[in-house]
């Protein structure tokens, strides 16, 4: 991870900068090899009312760049701050990736689903697909295109995309055939 650390209005304490390198090292440790690229701002501020000091930090990641703020009175507190902050954003960053992932291997494993409509929830926004292979797959009501679940009736046709849900398998649009 390449590190970069700069002061405006003020001159970066060795102090400081040991913290930093100690939550850079905490960092990799729990995010391996994710983050590309760290700078870290640390600037004095003139009000206040927002507290003497800011800190940014400016994460690159695969395809994002993830950007933490923090104001207060003590640089190592807030430095401590950011990098907390910047450690769960990043593990959401993966979350998402992996979950995007997974949807992808489902979706992108074959052509569009057949079936028809086994059962509506419509007060829930929510039914449930017969698939041609006998499977149920689970659809809520924003996944429709083109349909109101209001208008649907159990035994309509329906061509839909997949992927795995929490539950199951979901479906991620439904489509009249």
């Amino acid at each position: 991870m390449e590190l970069k650390v700069e002061g405006l209005n003020l001159k970066v304490r060795n102090a400081w900068r040991d913290k930093i390198e100690e939550e850079k090292e905490r960092l990799e440790r729990h995010h391996a090899s994710l983050v590309h690229n760290l700078r870290v701002t640390l600037e004095q501020t003139s009000s206040h009312k927002e507290g003497g000091y800011e800190v940014r930090l400016i994460a690159g990641v695969p395809s994002e760049t993830v950007v933490v703020k923090r104001r207060g009175e003590a640089v190592a507190a807030i430095l401590v701050e950011a990098f907390d902050t910047l450690g769960l954003q990043l593990k959401e960053f993966q979350r998402k990736r992996r979950k995007g992932s997974k949807n992808q291997e489902v979706v992108g494993a074959g052509p569009a689903g057949l079936g028809v409509i086994k059962k509506l929830s419509p007060f829930e926004s929510y039914g449930f697909i017969l698939a041609a292979d006998g499977r149920e797959v689970y659809f809520h009501e924003n996944s429709l295109k083109g349909l109101e679940l209001d208008t649907l009736v159990e035994g309509d046709a329906v061509t839909f995309g997949e992927s795995a849900g929490d539950k199951g398998p979901q479906a991620t649009w439904v489509r009249a055939a």
